[in-house]
């Protein structure tokens, strides 16, 4: 005759401590939301300048801390705030409607995709960088990667035989943050328009003549 098991105190404190570490986890997404939320207000209200660890801590009124722990530093916080923009920009390049999503030829998607990330990469240029500068390598993260494999990929189907990575890396090149940063507020005053002619130009050594479309086509 099999006995039935009788709960044990042990099983009460497992229980117990479940529900702490449920609790624990629940606490700190309701920090991190304030701290963006509070991260995010400060941006809009006075630019990313006034992005200091501390004043934000205060706002989201947690401790300086808890904001080190979760973000690292500055430049930490400044990914987590672009990461949901982020977050979408990949999920339209890589499941979307085509050009940008799949089922356009290649040399549409890589002209499409540039096109994107340099409407993206102006909205956010603040941010972006303050977290592409944070150190020597810092822009070649997470992101960097994936639009690079990306454009690789594309690049080996419309040039089979080329050096796609390089060629991936040298359309990237005119999206960094620091360099659209210094040409749209410098003499220059570079507009959107303007980096999206250019990049189509770069395009006819990336892709071919296919690659390129008519000037009335921009």
């Amino acid at each position: 005759m099999t006995q039935s098991r009788r709960p044990s105190t042990q099983d009460g404190a497992g229980d117990r401590a479940v529900d702490q570490r449920s609790d624990e986890r629940a606490d700190a997404a309701r920090n991190r939301a304030k701290i963006l939320a509070a991260a995010e207000e400060m941006v809009a209200a006075r630019g990313v300048e006034a992005l200091a660890m501390a004043d934000v801590a205060a706002a989201a009124g947690v401790g300086v801390g808890t904001l080190y722990r979760r973000f690292g530093d500055r430049a930490g916080l400044a990914h987590a705030l672009i990461d949901r923009r982020e977050r979408e920009f990949q999920a339209a390049y890589l499941n979307g409607p085509p050009p940008l999503g799949p089922g356009a030829p290649a040399a549409e998607r890589i002209r499409a995709f540039l096109h994107a990330l340099a409407g993206r990469t102006v909205d956010q240029l603040d941010l972006l960088l303050v977290a592409e500068t944070a150190g020597p390598f810092a822009r070649f993260g997470g992101a960097y990667h994936a639009y690079h494999r990306h454009l690789a990929i594309l690049v080996a189907e419309a040039r089979p035989g080329r050096d796609a990575s390089y060629l991936a890396d040298a359309l990237l090149a005119p999206l960094a943050a620091n360099l659209l940063a210094y040409r749209i507020g410098g003499e220059q005053e570079l507009t959107l328009d303007a980096i999206r002619a250019g990049l189509d130009d770069l395009l006819t050594g990336a892709t071919g003549p296919g690659g390129r479309l008519a000037d009335g086509e921009r």
